[in-house]
């Protein structure tokens, strides 16, 4: 596996410079980056997918152990904060569990039977959609975790950084990050996990965006959980209606519950049973609803 090969350019790596070493380190990143941009047509068609499944109601549902199991649980963690993604419609499986994110849990990605007993348990199915991560595309976990919900009907995407890995071949859409040896060999938290990461928030974001949850390139499906999310939604009104009055603001927030779409459509004037019917016709897209509410072709 290209990901657990030393490479001879770091073999004197401890001997280095400290410079020299944070300078390889650094190209790794930018070579991450560079998988990921090679991977972007598969990116693409795999959340064209994503949204054609998730319109039935199904879940998100990430996959992972180890490192990449934590990036995996990281990027859905978000999605509700970000983009007021529903948690009943959200899975995040670690092999391991709960304390597999703070602390190495041994032996918990080799259990195959242990994941596929959780898509049973979990009653994946086919309006569900498996995002598995693994750096090898080999480990028992989570590649067990696709195989049973992709027998189960689920639309299945699997993350690996070896071409041709076990995990890809068992997926519907296969990532392929080509991010090769590490700068210390086997560490795939180092460029391997830079490309997962940014693999699975384009994914994840674009999925979003698709969906309607991003108007005008601001966050307008926040949930105001906190002050500074709260101050954030008043921000993103105030930039939407060309700085209208504070308390004008605060007040639709209050007549929407904190909906930003809601609240938008109220300070355009429209009433609020009108503002809900067109944001449930248009699907939570806040851009066909204002076209809707304005008599123009969606």
């Amino acid at each position: 596996m290209e990901t657990e090969r030393p490479s001879p350019r770091y073999s004197s790596i401890d001997a280095w410079e400290p410079r020299e070493i944070l300078d390889a380190m650094i190209e790794g990143q930018f070579a991450a980056v560079a998988a990921v941009r090679a991977a972007r047509p598969a990116i693409e068609t795999a959340a064209l997918a994503v949204v054609r499944r998730l319109s039935r109601g199904g879940r998100i549902v990430y996959v992972g152990a180890g490192t990449s199991g934590r990036l995996a649980v990281q990027d859905g963690a978000e999605l509700t904060p970000t983009f007021s993604w529903p948690q009943e419609r959200l899975l995040l499986l670690m092999a391991g569990g709960d304390d597999a994110l703070l602390k190495a849990v041994e032996g918990a990605e080799d259990e195959a039977e242990r994941g596929a007993e959780l898509m049973r348990r979990h009653a994946i199915g086919e309006a569900d959609v498996v995002i598995a991560v693994a750096a090898s595309g080999t480990t028992p976990f989570t590649l067990a975790c696709l195989r049973e919900a992709a027998r189960r009907g689920a639309l299945t995407i699997g993350v690996a950084n070896n071409r041709d890995a076990p995990l890809l071949a068992a997926a519907e859409h296969a990532l392929f990050l080509d991010t090769g040896s590490e700068a210390i060999a086997g560490s795939t938290r180092m460029k391997a996990g830079t490309a997962q990461r940014i693999a699975l928030l384009m994914l994840s974001s674009l999925v979003m965006i698709l969906q309607g949850r991003v108007y005008e390139g601001l966050m307008v499906d926040v949930q105001a959980s906190n002050k500074k999310l709260l101050r954030r939604s008043e921000r993103i009104l105030a930039r939407l209606t060309g700085g209208r009055d504070a308390a004008e603001i605060d007040a639709a927030l209050r007549r929407a519950d904190g909906s930003v779409k809601l609240a938008y459509l109220l300070l355009q004037g429209h009433g609020l049973d009108e503002a809900r019917a067109a944001l449930e016709d248009a699907r939570g897209h806040l851009r066909r609803a204002v076209k809707a509410l304005a008599g123009a072709p969606i």
